[in-house]
């Protein structure tokens, strides 16, 4: 019990909290980098969607694994999710996992890169928006609403000088909208059953399932040699799991004791960390001023969604929330 409460008070505590999501957000954002560099070491061809499916459903399949036997080794009861749970939790998995990067992958390959940068970002912005109206809690107010302002603007600069012309169809930036939407009401369920459920085993079992339908999916129309796997394929693989794993746990974690909209709007921080990850690893890629005005906008935008005179996450002193304040005005 003693334990549970301390555990409580780690996941409220604003320091933390915060500390917490830029760290997954950082993680997340390595993904960029380490995604391309995996590409090219595992010689998989630009167009070959196929191969990018299987190899996004290898690395959950993995991180789900590696968070599950955790689980079974510390906490074996937390894996028990009865009958009544498991249609909630499948329907977590395509969501967050299948769903959400069939329209990512699909639509990358038919919109331009500044474009895929900021309609992969809407997902932080439906969760906002959404949360308004499905959380008593977390109402949208000026700060918030400046914080969006200012964080998307961040995310622009970040990626200006590349193609910003405003032609749309269907399959390009209307998959990237699709994609952040299935990210947006994945967060909701996300945050709903990790009430009841083992935030670690909630990961695990959601990633599990979303993977294994990518593998259904991609593997028949794998082509022969399409990845060949050396020692630092393994090893940028072992990494994309390990953050994947990291990542997707501990932002469950945070989201079942902390107000959705705000948690999620540290996810600004990612567009931000993959530049300058991709500028440190990636040959040819250099920081620029642009980059660091970036930082400047994302940083105003974090600042005003906490500022002093509200409870920015919860509450302050680092007091266990109240059943009272993860109630929902509908369910999610």
């Amino acid at each position: 019990m003693k334990q549970q409460e301390g555990y409580t008070r780690f996941l409220t505590n604003r320091f933390w909290v915060i500390t917490i999501a830029v760290f997954c957000s950082i993680l997340w954002g390595s993904a960029f980098p380490v995604l391309k560099l995996s590409y090219d070491e595992l010689g998989m061809a630009g167009d070959d969607l196929a191969a990018k499916i299987v190899f996004a459903g290898i690395r959950f399949m993995l991180a789900a694994l590696l968070l599950l036997i955790i689980v079974f080794l510390f906490d074996r009861q937390a894996l028990k999710i009865s009958w009544r749970q498991w249609p909630a939790v499948i329907g977590l998995g395509l969501l967050s996992t299948s769903l959400q990067y069939f329209f990512f992958y699909n639509g990358l390959a038919h919109t331009s890169g500044m474009k895929a940068a900021i309609l992969n970002s809407s997902g932080v912005f439906f969760v906002v928006f959404l949360a308004h109206f499905i959380y008593a809690d977390d109402r949208l107010d000026w700060r918030k609403i400046l914080g969006l302002i200012t964080g998307f603007g961040g995310i622009v600069v970040a990626n200006w000088g590349q193609d910003t012309s405003l032609h749309f169809t269907f399959f390009g930036e209307g998959f990237m909208l699709l994609s952040g939407l299935a990210a947006a009401f994945g967060t909701f369920l996300s945050k709903r059953l990790s009430a009841d459920i083992h935030p670690f085993a909630l990961t695990g079992w959601q990633m599990l399932i979303g993977s294994a339908l990518m593998l259904i999916i991609g593997t028949p129309s794998l082509s022969p040699g399409a990845m060949t796997f050396t020692a630092k394929g393994w090893l940028l693989l072992f990494y994309a799991v390990f953050l994947s794993a990291a990542a997707f746990a501990l932002w469950t974690s945070l989201l079942k004791y902390n107000k959705a909209g705000e948690v999620t709007l540290f996810k600004f921080v990612v567009p931000v960390s993959g530049t300058i990850l991709s500028a440190m690893f990636l040959p040819g890629e250099h920081l620029s001023v642009n980059t660091m005005a970036a930082l400047l906008l994302v940083s105003a935008g974090i600042t005003a969604v906490n500022q002093k005179g509200r409870k920015p996450i919860m509450m302050l002193n680092g007091n266990s929330p109240t059943d009272e304040s993860l109630k929902t005005k509908t369910e999610a």
